[in-house]
């Protein structure tokens, strides 16, 4: 007899481009464990509620959630992790037994390629673009592991955002001053530099906007680090555009397999084969990229 396979997911939106498939499927078959990983492209938040019932009567093993369903899963958890808690967005949900816990691996995730910087940014200004569940794991991740002086919260909608950090309590609890995404002047006081939007996405339908910051604007300076959390393509417009200003840049396939990495431990009980993982996404990359 063999084990019954189980199942892991992705719960987005339009987000058949993401490389976690292969991630997590590699990963399972270099150890032999009976899992399987594919993609679940949910429409309408208000599908969600049916979503995860049907993921509980399934007996699905647990997911990820991506873009934009990372704070609409929270009311349909039966559980939530303290880090997950903390910013009221989940990115795992672990199934067991019909109890599905929601945790957020993107805040130790995000953090892990810039803690050799950790001397650089403590006591500095830091900038974030983006106003949803991603933004607020960088928030957390700055406070938890940086302690910068202040964080600058870039976004579209101010008053959007204002909502979002009194219903975290992240504004309280830390130093964040909302700004509109179009004052770009105010990046040059900025240590670190993040992109936690969809914005640069290959693929992706991002209102004709390939960087969040425009291509021909010097605002960027050697002195500071640029990090992307957009992981498809590999060098993304905006990191182009640090690599030119002589920053230092840090590609979102980073945060991918560090909060990828958690999660599979949560799913698993077991390690990540990371140096193989990444030696098969990197080619699977530059595959596409010749293509």
């Amino acid at each position: 007899m063999t084990k019954a396979i189980q199942i892991l997911g992705l719960i987005g939106r339009a987000v058949d481009y993401s490389y976690s498939p292969l991630i997590h499927n590699k990963a399972c078959k270099i150890l032999g464990i009976p899992y399987y990983y594919t993609v679940f492209n949910i429409a309408d938040p208000d599908l969600i509620p049916d979503a995860l019932r049907g993921a509980k009567a399934l007996g699905i093993a647990g997911f990820n959630v991506t873009i934009p369903y990372k704070k609409n899963v929270v009311p349909f958890l039966d559980e939530l992790s303290e880090e997950a808690s903390s910013i009221q967005a989940v990115n795992t949900i672990v199934n067991r037994n019909g109890r599905l816990t929601g945790h957020n691996t993107d805040i130790a995730g995000f953090a892990k390629p810039l803690l050799s910087y950790k001397e650089r940014i403590t006591g500095t200004t830091v900038g974030i673009f983006g106003g949803g569940g991603a933004a607020l794991a960088a928030v957390e991740a700055f406070k938890q592991f940086f302690l910068p002086k202040e964080i600058l919260l870039f976004v579209r909608d101010p008053k959007k955002a204002r909502e979002l950090l009194n219903e975290t309590g992240c504004e309280a609890a830390f130093p964040v001053t909302i700004i509109r995404q179009n004052e770009l002047e105010k990046i040059r006081k900025c240590s670190v530099i993040v992109n936690a939007t969809p914005i640069g996405t290959r693929g992706r339908d991002t209102e004709g906007m390939t960087s969040i910051i425009p291509l021909d604007s010097t605002v960027i300076t050697h002195d500071q680090i640029v990090y992307d959390m957009v992981y498809n393509p590999l060098v993304t417009p905006l990191l182009q555009a640090g690599q030119r200003a002589g920053a230092i840049t840090i590609s979102g396939i980073e945060m991918l397999i560090g909060q990828a990495e958690r999660s599979f431990t949560l799913w698993t009980g077991k390690q990540m084969p990371v140096s193989a993982v990444r030696k098969a996404l990197l080619d699977e990359i530059q595959q596409n990229s010749a293509e």
